[in-house]
């Protein structure tokens, strides 16, 4: 099985999450991808985040009647700060005889050797940078110190490049918060709960 890991607030899910789920789902031949809701993403220990249930239920709405997308809320049931290796392990632990990729930002490379146990990291999965067309070639030498020059040029393989899609959570927040439309910007199942739930509707700190 070729497994993807999307994690992630997900507050809201909008289509260009969908776009970079269905991009890594083709591009790798991945037989599922599974959208991973953070209960407290390290990088926003501080910060407001919707409650778990209710991104779970959005993106429920989003990914209905595509079966090769889940929903997999383990990182909510354990609660706590959500680290990547954590939920790696039990992945691994579930389906040992899993290929298992997992998609992050650009800034997030960067910033990898910060993450907790990133050795343990690329031995248990394979990383794959959501990058544009038009951003530079990925510098993946800071990671030679955890990751062998074999494993590094089998990571160096697994890279696509994703569509570009101008949308964002934050923005859908500020947009609803201001009383303007979101239309467009996420399924139509996502918008009819988020009026319906009254989600962002006031600004966040951060958001303005």
């Amino acid at each position: 099985m070729r497994l993807g890991i999307f994690g992630g607030t997900f507050d809201p899910i909008h289509y260009a999450h969908l776009l970079l789920a269905e991009t890594f789902r083709e591009e790798l031949r991945l037989d599922e991808v599974r959208f991973v809701p953070a209960a407290v993403p390290p990088h926003k220990q501080d910060d407001e985040i919707t409650e778990g249930d209710k991104r779970v239920e959005m993106l429920k709405l989003a990914v209905a009647g595509r079966p090769s997308f889940r929903v997999d809320t383990s990182e909510l049931s354990r609660g706590g700060v959500s680290y990547t290796v954590e939920s790696l392990r039990r992945l691994r632990e579930e389906l040992p005889q899993a290929e298992i990729f997992f998609v992050m930002g650009g800034d997030s490379l960067a910033e990898f050797l910060t993450w907790k146990e990133p050795g343990e990291i690329l031995k248990l999965a394979t990383p794959v940078v959501a990058r544009r067309g038009s951003d530079a070639p990925l510098d993946w030498s800071h990671l030679s110190g955890v990751a062998s020059a074999e494993r590094l040029a089998q990571i160096q393989q697994s890279q696509f490049v994703t569509p570009l899609v101008e949308i964002s959570s934050t923005d859908i927040r500020r947009r609803r918060a201001a009383g303007r439309s979101i239309r467009y910007r996420l399924p139509r199942a996502v918008e009819e709960y988020i009026l319906a739930q009254r989600l962002y509707e006031r600004p966040r700190s951060g958001d303005t």
